[in-house]
């Protein structure tokens, strides 16, 4: 595409262009190799692209995109914001992909990855090619694909979009982080249907204030992004998101007055079953194999998505009952032993409180949480993640996450500030390995051991280091030493 085409796609974000060429690919890693590329100077909180326009041209850039024109001889567009400018002009050069599928996105703190899998499973169900990404990665049908984000930056969401669109996916499903919006990922999509799942205290490393946080979930419901919402009236913010809302808005719940809701709950440690009654008031009984009310919100939001776009509620029903498992979330590991391993991702207080609550339902024994924080992240959910599993579970055993550049034993002694005053019983071992072979030898008949934190994640980052860890592995191995 000749660059001056590119531009009068965009030129709401133009300031100044110098000079023409033909471009084919938006990057910005100047690192990487391209032909006739684009290259985007975003500025960052660490660094500024500007600083590596000469790299990124020696590496193929034909042509910048620039805050500040550079002393470097290539076409120069100037722009307000390149990091505004880069998703819609990423999809321009992409032919805008995203407009020949149908896009569902979701948003919310917990339950996007559960969520995601659950449509995948409807849509596929009602005999759509369903392009899925998220956190545990992307997939193409049942082919994966590694990705390194939940919400992947724009030049690569646009390129993999592309990608599924060739291979003829119909849908797409899409976790869209906090992050994302407000990086402006996914700016240059509109999406057919827009979920919002719920809202507690996660990221406030990065938006310092739950209101900054909140902010950036609700601006994914606007016009410019979304055509329809799916909300879950059982959340405390969603009223502020439907009070602004310029789209039209379908509730769903449990608790309150919803468009579509469940009723007759019934919880075991196989999984929920409940009463689904949709907007049209008709009902259908479905049986997840999917445990824990948390689970039962994750199946409305999927349903009244699938619902939205014209899916029958026979194939909804269809397509939540074959979801066996979700990488990583409440995911019941096959231990063949007198107790239960239960793996899962909860990472912040909301999610281990969820987790633990969700244990009580169907535990005969003791629930047993291993947990720990992450470094270099939100300082203040660490103990309030210790006074949680001191108030819920029976025994909690702190262990090191993802400690990264931190010293893991000052993030474990913040942990112990909200346990102790719970007076709830407690052991610390900080090598998660060691951790975990603790638990499976103290575990007795009944119990269950929650490993969170970790979930689908198959590596422990430790002073900048990726160290492979898979829990799943980690578990089969540990039994078959403690079995020997």
């Amino acid at each position: 595409m000749k660059l001056s085409r590119l531009m009068h796609e965009n030129a709401e974000y133009i300031v100044e262009v110098r000079g023409d060429c033909e471009v084919l690919t938006p990057f910005m890693d100047s690192r990487k190799k391209t032909e006739k590329g684009l290259f985007f100077c975003i500025s960052g909180a660490r660094f500024d692209a500007h600083e590596f326009a000469e790299q990124a041209v020696k590496n193929g850039a034909a042509a910048l995109v620039v805050e500040r024109f550079l002393p470097v001889d290539v076409p120069q567009v100037l722009v307000k914001s390149t990091r505004e400018a880069f998703g819609p002009m990423a999809a321009s050069l992409c032919g805008h992909p995203s407009r020949s599928m149908k896009m569902i996105g979701i948003t919310g703190t917990k339950g996007k990855t559960t969520t995601s899998y659950l449509l995948k499973a409807i849509l596929e169900a009602a005999g759509m090619k369903v392009g899925l990404i998220g956190t545990t990665g992307n997939m193409i049908g049942s082919t994966f694909i590694h990705g390194t984000m939940t919400t992947p930056e724009a030049d690569e969401l646009q390129r993999l979009l592309l990608h599924m669109q060739q291979e003829g996916v119909n849908a797409v499903v899409m976790e869209v982080s906090a992050h994302a919006t407000a990086m402006h990922r996914i700016d240059g999509i509109r999406y057919d249907v827009g979920c919002y799942t719920n809202l507690s205290q996660d990221h406030l490393d990065y938006f310092e204030t739950m209101d900054r946080y909140f902010e950036a979930k609700k601006v994914f419901f606007t016009p410019k992004y979304t055509k329809a919402a799916v909300l879950n009236v059982d959340d405390e913010t969603t009223e502020r998101i439907i009070a602004d809302a310029e789209i039209p808005c379908t509730r769903f719940g449990i608790c309150t007055n919803a468009d579509v809701f469940a009723r007759e709950i019934e919880i075991s440690e196989d999984g929920v079953s409940f009463r689904m009654r949709t907007k049209d008031k008709q009902e259908r009984d479905i049986r997840l194999q999917l445990t824990g009310i948390f689970n039962v919100y994750n199946a409305l939001t999927a349903a009244s998505a699938a619902l939205e776009i014209g899916v029958s509620p026979d194939d909804v029903v269809r397509g939540l009952e074959g979801v066996r498992a979700v990488p990583g979330r409440a995911e019941m590991l096959d231990t063949d032993t007198p107790y239960k391993v239960l793996l899962d991702y909860s990472h912040s207080p909301d999610a281990l409180e969820n987790i633990l609550k969700a244990a009580r339902d169907f535990t005969r024994g003791r629930v047993i949480a291993l947990f720990g924080c992450g470094g270099n992240r939100d300082q203040m959910k660490r103990p309030l993640m210790g006074e949680i599993g001191g108030r819920l579970a029976d025994f909690s055993i702190l262990t090191s996450d993802n400690p990264r550049d931190e010293d893991p034993y000052d993030i474990l002694a913040a942990i112990e500030e909200g346990i102790r005053p719970t007076k709830g019983a407690y052991t610390v071992i900080e090598n998660r390995r060691e951790a975990i072979r603790y638990a499976l030898e103290n575990a007795k008949e009944g119990d269950v051991v929650i490993l969170a934190g970790k979930g689908h994640e198959t590596y422990q980052e430790i002073c900048g280091v990726k160290k492979p860890f898979d829990e799943k592995q980690v578990v089969a191995e540990l039994l078959k030493e403690i079995k020997h």
